[in-house]
């Protein structure tokens, strides 16, 4: 491995292997889209967590939500 690859993460060097193949533009969104899915999944369960270790509630975000829209 040469000191650019090193660089990489093992995600980035799999993104990699696979937009190395001709792809559409179609695949192409569709990749975009499971990855932003994928990343948005693991961001809800961590948010989820979180709140359950500090004992937030849905009521506590809801009304957190509505001071920042006043």
């Amino acid at each position: 491995m040469n000191s650019s690859t090193s660089k990489l993460s093992p995600l980035q060097l799999e993104l990699l292997k696979i937009y190395s193949f001709n792809t559409s533009e179609e695949e192409l969104r569709e990749v975009k889209d499971l990855l932003a899915q994928f990343f948005a999944n693991r961001f809800t369960e961590k948010v989820a967590q979180a709140a359950k270790e500090k004992n937030i509630t849905n009521e506590d975000l809801d009304n957190w939500l509505e001071e920042d829209e006043q």
